[in-house]
């Protein structure tokens, strides 16, 4: 890996782009499809390079089809025209958005046609995780354009793509890992009794920042006395106090790439049961990156940290109800697969995934801990800096 004080390059080169997109079309020929439609912000970028916030706007749709042979083709407001011209594209199509007659549907008729043909077989991610990002109405008006076309489910191929990383993307991820594991590293001089939990967020985010990530585009977390029970509310302006458990459950970027993981931390004193739910879930981590090695299955993962929470008490693991003891990281915060116990995902050298293992050890009482790891052919590799395995206590 990258010295920490080295920051990988941002961008990718041209040849990172051309390899997805031979890896899609070799997918696309075997599956008997055209061309691929994309419409959402991750699925653009992973095949162009196309960054930018600006998908924060829902006004305008973007669409980029990759063809049977060849570069993808974009067709874009003409806002994005000149980002899109810094990326390896070299078609840009471009129409004045937003346009409520014709958003760009006539311009992308043309596209399918001419790429694809008229009564061409469209890959479009359908299934679960994925999301349309066009107008409905827009996307019945461009199969009436195109009645001979037929969209089929492409979610298989996109997925397959994206949950291996290459090696420039793990660099990313671990850059941005390591930057926000010495954010972390610092709660002592940023947390404290008497301070409000909105000050405790954003002093987190502010150090962060310091430290060189882009963005803290994600950052939730909770405090209570005894331990928390709610992870995903907005802080309240509650005063943290001795006894307290704090947790902070964050996803900063950098260049486009996320870190997922959070750290538990004590404020003054912590009693028992804290202390042993804590070690519960960090050994149950550990029964996690034993577990995550290639050829193991998602639901093998789970079953390895779940093993643990069940023997952390008559409560135990019994009370977590999330669903799953983590997922696939990348572009974005979550993606697949997910480690639960139906997900029979083989785990390959470059899956980047967090680790999550998450129990309620009292009523309204739970403990999460999360760490981000690559599996190598070896097995798993850490990410962030690991947490301690005693609760720290501020």
């Amino acid at each position: 890996m990258r010295p920490r004080d080295n920051p990988p390059p941002r961008g990718f080169p041209e040849a990172e782009f051309a390899q997805r997109t031979e890896k899609a079309q070799a997918a696309m020929a075997e599956a008997g499809l055209d061309a691929l439609l994309l419409t959402t912000e991750p699925e653009l970028r992973y095949f162009s390079g196309f960054l930018t916030q600006f998908w924060q706007s829902p006004t305008r749709p973007w669409f980029l089809v990759v063809p049977a042979k060849g570069k993808p083709v974009a067709v874009i407001p003409t806002i994005g025209a000149g980002c899109m011209a810094r990326t390896w594209i070299d078609d840009i199509r471009t129409w004045s958005s937003p346009q409520p007659d014709d958003d760009g549907i006539s311009l992308l008729s043309q596209a399918l046609a001419e790429l694809a043909g008229k009564t061409g077989r469209i890959g479009l991610a359908k299934g679960k995780e994925t999301h349309l990002r066009m107008p409905l109405s827009d996307f019945e008006s461009l199969g009436w354009s195109l009645p001979g076309l037929a969209f089929e489910d492409a979610t298989a191929i996109l997925r397959g793509l994206r949950m291996v990383k290459s090696e420039r993307e793990i660099e990313k991820i671990a850059h941005v890992c390591d930057v926000v594991s010495g954010a972390f590293g610092a709660a002592p001089e940023l947390f404290a009794a008497g301070q409000s939990d909105i000050e405790a967020f954003r002093s987190f985010k502010i150090e962060c920042l310091k430290r060189g990530v882009d963005d803290v585009s994600y950052l939730v977390g909770g405090a209570g006395q005894g331990g928390y029970g709610d992870i995903i509310s907005p802080p309240s302006g509650r005063r943290l106090r001795a006894g307290d458990v704090l947790i902070l459950d964050t996803g900063c970027l950098f260049d486009g790439y996320f870190c997922d993981f959070d750290r538990n931390f004590a404020i003054g004193r912590a009693d028992d049961a804290v202390r042993r739910a804590y070690d519960v879930v960090w050994r149950a981590t550990e029964a996690g990156l034993e577990a995550a090695r290639p050829g193991a299955t998602c639901a093998e993962l789970f079953a390895a940290m779940q093993g643990v929470l069940g023997d952390g008490g008559p409560q135990g693991a019994g009370g977590n109800e999330v669903g799953r003891l983590g997922h696939g990281l990348g572009m974005q915060l979550t993606e697949w697969p997910s480690h639960t116990p139906w997900d029979r995902t083989l785990l390959e050298p470059g899956m980047v995934l967090t680790l999550e293992p998450g129990m309620t050890f009292a009523p309204g009482k739970v403990m999460v801990h999360e760490e981000n790891i690559v599996v190598r052919e070896e097995g798993a590799e850490l990410l962030t800096r690991r947490a301690p395995p005693e609760l720290p206590v501020i």
